[in-house]
């Protein structure tokens, strides 16, 4: 089993910045993947960013430039650093983990971006 705990969200105005972090513990030694989900109210949870344990990073179109991954010294966290960010950013954001073929979750972290 994994747990995933995140941490890290809020309320930022249009062009903030903010950064989400995930701690990740129990049975962490064969995770092959980490990163972020995030659902807005009314739409499907879409994927986000990922980081693989061989140090690929995957973006999303929407956060490309705007959004960087990055993991701990330990390997058992990973952070999502947001600029510029944009009302449309607004969602609960899920850290997500991937071990020996299953999917494990954080409860999520509200972020809103509102003027």
């Amino acid at each position: 089993q994994v747990q995933l705990v995140e941490s890290g969200g809020g309320l930022v105005q249009p062009g903030g910045s903010l950064r989400l972090s995930c701690a990740a513990s129990g049975s962490i030694f064969s995770i092959v993947v980490m990163g972020w989900y995030r659902q807005a109210p009314g739409k499907q949870r879409e994927s986000v960013a990922f980081l693989n344990n061989g140090g690929g990073k995957n973006y999303a179109d929407s956060v490309k430039g705007r959004f960087t991954i990055s993991g701990g010294n330990a390997k058992n966290t990973v952070y999502l650093q947001m600029n510029n960010l944009k009302p449309g950013d607004t969602a609960v954001y899920y850290c997500y983990a991937a071990r020996s073929g299953v999917a494990y979750w954080g409860q999520g972290t509200q972020l809103t971006v509102s003027s």
